[in-house]
């Protein structure tokens, strides 16, 4: 009785052994069936290498200048009798700006005036006594000189009225004003700006080796923060002929007008020198470009095949696609493209997004670019 109570018992034991050991060993065979399955493919977005007319540009930042543009300033001191412009004025070369008080100088003048008429008619008294010998020739060569003074003097003393006049140089816009009627001006006192804005100067810098593609006359390009949706054209007008020394840059000055006087001198701009004649290139997407510093690269999908070199297919019947890391020499950058000049063919296909979850020969599927197809929504 008691043999057969430890019979049944051990075979209680074995049976659930045996069923322990069979559910482990499924749960091993799950695992090595979720491990040894093939990986689902990585959902990224494409752009094909595309061949299209490049017209070659060398960027570079400057700042608006005005054409001609002063402060305007006494030369000589002096209280303000009257002020002949309002703040931000047009005014022509020429037109009066500030009076400053004249009634010394006037004075002197006048005296000047009288003391010349004195010297000239003993002058010409002279000449006719000279000629009859009535006097010595030392005597008439002191009243010519004495007349010569006299000239001079009106002559300086016209040139210091002048000077408590202040005309315009050129013909511009006028700043705001910087005195009143009454002040006293310093030499050298600033009254206000004055700047010719029907054109502007744009200076600006780019490298030196970059001197044998420029040449006067060679179209520019530019915008300001002011007005982001516009551009603005010119023309180099000038190269400096030395380099600087401590940034071994190239300073170049563009010309451009204004007719509109939109742009004002000291503005900062973006501008692009426009080189000759245009090229076919091969451009991508700026974003089909991973960048590091042994190299830039890109992601190219290609079809899968097997050993016999025919296309793997999905079980929709779609060929399956797999990427290939590639690198890739990359050159100028614009508008969200970038030039490829050697890895690339044209039509090759380049991954555009998803490249952080890739490595080479990752098994992927194309999909729509989500940031373009809310891009292509909006539009509608």
């Amino acid at each position: 009785m008691l043999l057969r109570r430890m019979l049944i018992m051990l075979g209680v034991v074995l049976v659930v052994v045996l069923a322990l050991a069979a559910y482990k060993g499924f749960s091993i065979y799950q695992q090595i069936q979720m491990f040894s399955a093939p990986q689902p493919a990585i959902s990224v977005s494409a752009a094909h290498a595309e061949e299209q007319p490049w017209q070659g540009r060398l960027p570079a930042i400057g700042t608006l200048k005005a054409f001609q543009g002063v402060d305007l300033a006494a030369e000589v001191d002096g209280i303000v009798r009257e002020v002949m412009f309002e703040s931000g004025q047009k005014v022509t070369l020429g037109q009066p700006l500030i009076q400053l008080d004249s009634e010394v100088e006037r004075a002197s003048l006048a005296t000047a005036e009288a003391e010349r008429s004195l010297a000239q008619i003993e002058y010409e008294r002279g000449r006719s006594l000279v000629s009859r010998s009535n006097i010595s020739k030392s005597e008439f060569d002191r009243l010519a000189s004495t007349l010569q003074k006299a000239t001079a003097s009106v002559a300086q003393l016209k040139a210091q009225l002048d000077k408590k006049r202040i005309n315009a140089p050129f013909a511009g816009t006028i700043g705001i004003r910087q005195v009143d009627t009454g002040d006293y001006l310093s030499p050298g006192a600033t009254i206000a700006t004055l700047q010719d804005l029907s054109r502007l100067h744009v200076d600006f810098f780019l490298p030196e080796q970059r001197a044998p593609q420029l040449q006067v006359g060679q179209p520019v390009r530019l915008s300001v923060a002011a007005y982001p949706d516009e551009q603005f054209e010119g023309r180099i007008a000038a190269i400096n002929p030395k380099v600087e020394n401590e940034t071994r840059n190239l300073q170049v000055r563009a010309t451009l007008s204004n007719p509109d006087e939109k742009l004002l001198p000291g503005m900062f701009a973006n501008l692009e020198v426009l080189l000759p004649g245009e090229r076919a290139q091969i451009v991508v997407p700026e974003t089909a470009i991973t960048y590091t510093l042994y190299g830039n690269s890109v992601y190219v999908v290609k079809e899968k095949q097997d050993d016999d070199g025919k296309t793997l297919k999905d079980a929709d019947g779609n060929a399956q696609l797999s990427v290939e890391r590639r690198f890739v020499e990359t050159g100028e950058r614009r508008a969200g493209q970038v030039v490829i000049g050697k890895g690339l063919k044209v039509g090759e296909q380049v991954v555009t997004s998803g490249q952080l979850k890739l490595d080479n020969g990752a098994h992927v599927v194309i999909v729509d670019d989500p940031a373009l197809q809310l891009e292509t929504d909006s539009k509608r």
